[in-house]
Order: structure tokens, then C-alpha cells, then sequence
């Protein structure tokens, strides 16, 4: 093979002549060639930009939870990772890291299995560890905005071991970002990653909320626009909750086809709209296809900025189609 390199082209990668210059070197000689994509390990930044602007910067906190296990009324946080960090609120552009946080806590049983399977904390890294309300709360009163990749998981968890949390904006960049008209095939953290030319060690608080920063940094290839803006533009707008109220039992398909859950507590189909004209259009679509334009009563809760993402509720009212 080497017969088609050049002299210059060619590599000494004995052990002697080991050294991150000449890794690099080859790297960008693979990344060259339109055939080759190349994936760096992920080295957490301090500085993403300099010079801000004149006008007052924001704070945000990236946070992520790593858990016994999926149960809000029976698991626990194992670990809790924070990033503050400064960003212009007009543009969305991030400037620095201000300071981290990753503590540990002993959840008071065994951790299972299965979840050491996915983030390979163990009993002994935990055993005897507390993580301190005081050291949270202070770190929180910096940030105007909270930001995790499913904050839907994240904030109940956090919520219910902190009840600071529930005086913050809350944003989702799993689902405040519109990923696939961006273009992207998924909308999993690692893989959103990948796409930018990275690879780190997934699921750990810390480095979750490393990759995460560094996401929110790039610039969309769609909107061409920094994705952390396209989440703050978000944060404002109130979710609606449609609960499609005694639908007939034949039309659970459909429901589902259409993005809708069922609860079972309540025992009610329900899906989470985005606009006032998402509502109008998927009202008028129920009483169509759902309720076969008889008379029916639906449920609709409205779910502010601090309370997006929680499980507390929002204000509901009862609207007859």
C-alpha cells in the first residue's frame, strides 16, 4: 500500500516516534480524503468564545443525573453533574465555563445491575457519599436557565431530592431542538455528538454535560443559527397538554399513530402541543376522527416556563367540541 504514498506521506508510528503531533498529523491527512470521518476524543473546554459583547451575558446550567433506575417514586441519584457557564442571551453564543460540579450520593441500597451495566457507577464509589443541599443550592442561585438532554427525567429526579430546582426555567435540547429538520438522524446524545466529530465516555454525569456544552455550542446546519438559541427561543413558549377525554376504545391506534400516550392514572389518551394553532388544528382533527363529530369534552392544561418539563401540573380547563 505504501507504494501509492508519497515519501513525505508516510507515518512513523513506532513506539519511539509516538506523540499526539503526529496522531493529529495522520488524523488530518484521513480527513482530507471525503472517504475517511474522523472522531477525536472529546476534551472538555473552558473557553468557547472571547471578546463578548458589551451588553449583560446570561447564565445557564447544564445538568445531568445518572440513577439506580427509571422509577421517580422508588430510585434515586447516584450522581449529580453541573456546568455553569456564561452565554449572550440575543445570540445564543456560549463564551465560558465558569465552574463545574459531580458529586456522588449513596442511594442507601444496592445499586442493580443493570444500571451499573449502562453507567458503571458501583456501590463502593458511593458508599458513604452525600451530596450537600447548601453546595446545590448555591451553585443554582447563579443560573438563569437549567438545561439537560430529557429534562422530563432529569428535573423530576432533582426536584425530588432538591425542591430548589422547581424555581427555574427548565429547557429540553433533546426536544427543544427540532434535530430532525436539522437533518440529523437521531436525537440521542452520543450520536448528536458523533455528528460533530467527537466521541467520549457516555453516560456519566460529567461527561454527559461536557458533550452536551460543547452541542449547544455548534451552529445548526439548517437554521445556521448556534443550537443553544434555537432551546432559549423555546423557553418562553408554554407547553399544551391535550387530553383527548373518554375517546372510544377502537380508536387507540390512531391515537397512538398520531404521538399520543396513554396515561393510566387518569385514564386518558394525551399528546404535548407547542402553539395555540398546534391546539386549534389538533382539536379540530379529534372531533373528525376520534369523536365522529358527536359531542365530546377534551381537557386541556397549560404548562408555564418553570413548570415545563416537571411533574407538577399547570392550569387546566375543560373545552367541549
Amino acid at each position: 500500500m505504501t507504494a501509492f504514498l508519497n515519501k513525505q506521506d508516510i507515518l512513523d508510528l513506532s513506539p519511539a516516534q509516538e506523540s499526539t503531533e503526529i496522531y493529529e498529523a495522520l488524523a488530518q491527512k484521513l480527513q482530507s480524503n471525503s472517504n475517511y470521518k474522523v472522531l477525536r476524543r472529546l476534551s472538555p473546554r473552558t473557553v468557547f468564545n472571547e471578546n463578548p459583547p458589551e451588553r449583560p451575558l446570561s447564565r445557564g446550567i447544564i445538568l445531568d443525573t445518572e440513577t439506580t433506575g427509571m422509577d421517580i417514586n422508588k430510585d434515586k441519584i447516584i450522581e449529580l453533574g453541573m456546568i455553569l457557564f456564561e452565554f449572550d442571551p440575543q445570540t445564543g453564543v456560549i463564551y465560558k465555563v465558569i465552574k463545574n460540579f459531580d458529586e456522588y450520593e449513596d442511594p442507601g441500597f444496592p445499586i442493580p445491575a443493570e444500571s451499573t451495566a449502562v453507567h458503571h457507577i458501583t456501590d463502593e464509589m458511593v458508599k458513604g457519599k452525600f451530596i450537600s443541599d447548601q453546595e446545590v443550592a448555591q451553585f443554582v442561585s447563579k443560573a438563569n436557565v437549567i438545561i439537560a438532554h430529557n429534562a422530563g427525567f432529569d428535573r423530576a429526579f432533582v426536584e425530588a431530592r432538591w425542591p430548589v430546582f422547581e424555581d427555574y426555567m427548565w429547557g429540553c435540547s433533546l426536544k427543544d431542538i427540532d434535530w430532525k429538520q436539522e437533518g440529523f438522524g437521531s436525537a440521542k446524545l452520543d450520536y448528536l455528538v458523533y455528528t460533530q466529530g467527537y466521541f467520549y465516555d457516555a453516560h456519566r454525569a460529567d461527561a454527559d454535560c461536557c458533550a452536551l456544552l460543547e452541542l449547544l455550542s455548534a451552529t445548526l446546519p439548517s437554521s445556521q443559527q448556534p443550537a443553544l438559541l434555537q432551546l432559549l427561543e423555546s423557553l418562553n413558549q408554554p407547553q399544551i397538554r391535550l387530553f383527548a377525554i373518554g375517546s372510544p376504545f377502537e380508536t387507540k391506534d390512531l391515537l397512538k399513530q398520531r404521538n399520543y400516550r396513554w396515561s393510566a392514572d387518569i385514564r386518558s389518551w394525551h399528546r404535548t402541543l407547542a402553539t395555540e394553532r398546534d391546539l386549534e388544528a389538533e382539536l379540530s382533527w379529534l372531533k373528525r376522527n376520534v369523536y365522529e363529530n358527536r359531542k365530546a369534552l377534551v381537557e386541556v392544561e397549560r404548562i408555564g416556563g418553570k413548570v415545563r418539563y416537571s411533574q407538577r401540573g399547570g392550569e387546566k380547563k375543560q373545552i367541549t367540541l
